[in-house]
């Protein structure tokens, strides 16, 4: 039976993460059978060797928060990331771009970065930061990720204010093709929590609190 922790993205991105936080993050990942973790790009090295003859996957952030990066430090950060040995690629969507209109744009930029990263077999997801959108504008940004044939979207960084919501989840699940993923991230403390946007549509948890969520888990089964 799948359990909640093959859903988690453990994650630490925050501007004070040290090399401590990353072995603990590690340490943990592997103790709890998560599927991923999420670190910052100057940790990915450190991440690939303590997960080495592990199952976890090891994910990295480009264009982190704000997403207005230049088109070419995208691509930059990408290869430098692959060159390292990431699996996965989480991509912070041009959000000025998508409110100026200039919609062409962005899909020309996810649709380069998809390709640096599906020839090197890692996957992309795109962080569109629904907090801060209307529904309209994340019915957009997801259309324009579809176009753009990438493997995940996210909700958002956890730096915007408003993370993840089940309505916004719900939504990008009526919008993006079956072939695409939803990650969800940005405010999910608990089993609970995880468990709607589970059930709301997301196939991936992207949250620092992974290890309360499996004992929320565990304390859930004893009840049954």
């Amino acid at each position: 039976m799948t359990t909640i922790a093959s859903y988690i993205d453990h994650t630490v991105l925050k501007q004070t993460t040290t090399a401590e936080d990353i072995t603990k993050l590690c340490d943990e990942a592997v103790e709890n059978f998560f599927y991923a973790v999420c670190v910052p790009p100057i940790y990915v090295e450190q991440a690939l060797e303590l997960l080495e003859d592990t199952d976890v996957r090891i994910a990295t952030v480009i264009g982190f928060p704000m997403g207005y990066h230049s088109f070419d430090a995208k691509l930059v950060e990408a290869d430098l990331a692959i060159e390292e040995g990431v699996d996965e690629i989480d991509v912070v969507m041009n959000i000025s771009d998508l409110l100026n209109g200039e919609l062409e744009f962005i899909e020309s930029e996810l649709i380069a970065i998809r390709e640096i990263c599906h020839t090197a077999n890692v996957l992309i997801k795109v962080i569109i930061e629904s907090g801060i959108l209307s529904d309209e504008q994340i019915k957009t940004a997801c259309q324009i990720c579809a176009k753009a044939k990438v493997d995940f979207v996210k909700t958002s960084t956890g730096f915007a204010g408003i993370g993840a919501t089940l309505e916004a989840v719900k939504l990008m699940r009526s919008v993006l093709p079956a072939s695409i993923q939803i990650k969800a991230s940005g405010g999910i403390k608990d089993y609970a929590m995880a468990m709607q946007f589970i059930e709301a549509g997301a196939t991936r948890i992207g949250t620092s609190n992974g290890v309360d969520m499996v004992r929320g888990a565990q304390q859930q089964a004893g009840l049954n």
